[in-house]
C-alpha cells in the first residue's frame, strides 16, 4: 500500500530518534556527572521526557511498517471475506480509539498551558511542552490508523499482505 502520509510517518520517525538520542545523551551525562561528582538538576526529568517523546513519536512510523505487536493468531485462522471483515472491524475500533486518545490528549496539552501547570521536578518545565510530543504521536498513529482503515475498507484487500507481497517480488 502507497501512503500518502509517508513523509508524516518519516519525520516523526525522525524526531522520534532524535529524542531517543537525546535521552542517551542525557543519561551519559548524569553518569559523568556521578564520577565527577556534580548533579544537573532536572535531568531525570527530561530524560523522562524525552523517551516518551520518543516513544510515542515513533507509533505512526512502527505501525506502518508492520513493526507493532499484532493479535494475530486469530486472524491468521480466517480466510477470504471473513479475514477482511475482521480487520474492518479490528482497524475501526482501533481508529475510533486513536482518534479518541488523540483528541483528549491535545485537550491535556491545552489545559496544561491554559492552567499553567509545571513540573513538580526541581526542572519546573511547563507540562504542556512535553505533553505536545504524546499529542502529536497520537494523532499521527490515528492518521496511520485511519489510512490503513479506508484502504481495506475501499479495496476489501489487507494492506500488510499487498506489502509482503510487493516486499517478495523485489
Amino acid at each position: 500500500m502507497i501512503s500518502r502520509f509517508q513523509w508524516l510517518y518519516q519525520g516523526l520517525a525522525v524526531l522520534a530518534a532524535v529524542f531517543i538520542c537525546l535521552t542517551l545523551a542525557i543519561e551519559i551525562a548524569i553518569i559523568v556527572g556521578r564520577f565527577a561528582n556534580f548533579q544537573i538538576d532536572g535531568a531525570d526529568a527530561y530524560a523522562g521526557y524525552f523517551m516518551a517523546a520518543g516513544s510515542f513519536l515513533a507509533l505512526a512510523a512502527t505501525l506502518r511498517q508492520g513493526d507493532h505487536i499484532r493479535v494475530t493468531l486469530f486472524l491468521q485462522r480466517l480466510t477470504g471475506k471473513s479475514r477482511v471483515y475482521v480487520e474492518i472491524f479490528c482497524l475501526a475500533v482501533a481508529t475510533f480509539l486513536t482518534g479518541y486518545f488523540a483528541y483528549y490528549s491535545a485537550k491535556l496539552v491545552y489545559g496544561s498551558y491554559t492552567f499553567h501547570d509545571i513540573s513538580q521536578n526541581t526542572d519546573a518545565t511547563p507540562l504542556w511542552i512535553p505533553q505536545l510530543s504524546m499529542a502529536i504521536g497520537l494523532f499521527g498513529l490515528f492518521v496511520a490508523f485511519a489510512e490503513e482503515f479506508v484502504y481495506v475498507v475501499r479495496t476489501r484487500r489487507l494492506a500488510r499482505e499487498e506489502t509482503d507481497e510487493m516486499a517478495r517480488t523485489e
